[in-house]
């Protein structure tokens, strides 16, 4: 994961670049045992990723191989990445499945950072596209959302309620 304005994801880059070459057209070689595609994300347009891959700073560099998710340690080099990627990956401890970005905690961390993106560009649509006052949209918001929990408790109470035994 990268971040545009970041001085080390900027002078990361062309590496980054030639790694990513590198790896894919290791693909077409039929010696090769592990596959590797590499991916780049702008870590500021994607918060909720960054999130829930627990990234704290740029760049980030993480391996996923199937539910493992294991995030890279070592110098950011050619070489170090490279041999991370296609050798060196089993030595490092993966990510707890229960904190990592597809277990519970990653996923909780998707909704409310999404949930927390849409809440702020409905309030944008209110307040710049509907022409209403910043404190008529907040109300809205939150009369909308306590509408919201509302409706949910009710349709879970429903639903968890005890079937009556027959006799």
């Amino acid at each position: 994961l990268r971040f545009n304005r970041c001085g080390h994801c900027t002078r990361f880059a062309s590496t980054y670049e030639v790694i990513a070459n590198q790896l894919h057209a290791k693909q077409n070689q039929s010696t090769v045992k592990r596959q590797v595609n590499v991916a780049k994300i702008d870590g500021a347009a994607e918060r909720a990723l960054a999130s829930r891959f627990s990234v704290h700073g740029f760049p980030t560099f993480v391996l996923i191989d199937g539910w493992t998710v294991r995030e890279y340690e070592g110098t950011r080099s050619h070489e170090g990445l490279v041999k991370f990627a296609m050798e060196n990956y089993e030595e490092t401890e993966p990510v707890p499945f229960l904190f990592g970005p597809f277990g519970p905690m990653g996923q909780l961390k998707s909704l409310l950072m999404r949930s927390g993106t849409w809440a702020i560009g409905m309030y944008e649509h209110l307040t710049v596209g509907r022409g209403m006052k910043p404190l008529v949209a907040m109300a809205v918001l939150c009369v909308g959302g306590l509408v919201l929990g509302l409706v949910s408790i009710v349709v879970v109470g429903l639903l968890c309620l005890p079937k009556a035994k027959q006799d």
